[in-house]
């Protein structure tokens, strides 16, 4: 009697789980700003999780935000910005890790003057991150922009 107490208790705990899918679209050009929000992703996933739901999360590079895919992001925003997107660019490498999906966009690494070969693992090249962006929506994701 106790098993079935446990079976039905895990079962309806499972029927109340909710799955939240969000594309954070990140077009950004302050570093600072972007390490916070990179940050932010993470707390909000842990909080819907330490809840009992499921995240499904995704997060779309483009404009100056590309920057931070960039192996040499160093040479690429301003010095007093280095140490927020070496910041920004660790954090989404830990919110890969975690299951986040990573797109960037290669118009806006072409943009930015960074090679595709430098760019780090963590982040998919895509054609058009706006294309990526409106699959996300239409896949039933809400949107969460980082301008």
């Amino acid at each position: 009697m106790r098993n079935i107490l446990i079976l039905i208790t895990l079962f309806l705990t499972t029927l109340s789980a909710h799955e939240y899918k969000t594309v954070f679209d990140c077009n950004s050009n302050d570093m600072s700003y972007i390490a916070s929000r990179m940050f932010l992703v993470e707390r909000t996933m842990d909080m819907i999780e330490s809840n009992g739901d499921s995240v499904n999360f995704a997060i779309t590079l483009h404009g100056s935000c590309a920057k931070i895919v960039s192996k040499d992001y160093d040479m690429l925003v301003k010095d007093d910005e280095i140490q927020s997107a070496k910041l920004a660019q660790a954090q989404l490498i830990k919110l890969d890790k975690k299951g986040v999906k990573i797109v960037v966009c290669a118009m806006s690494l072409n943009a930015n003057a960074i090679d595709e070969s430098s760019v780090i693992s963590a982040a998919k090249i895509s054609p058009n991150s706006f294309l990526e962006t409106i699959k996300y929506q239409n896949d039933g994701y809400a949107l969460m922009v980082f301008e």
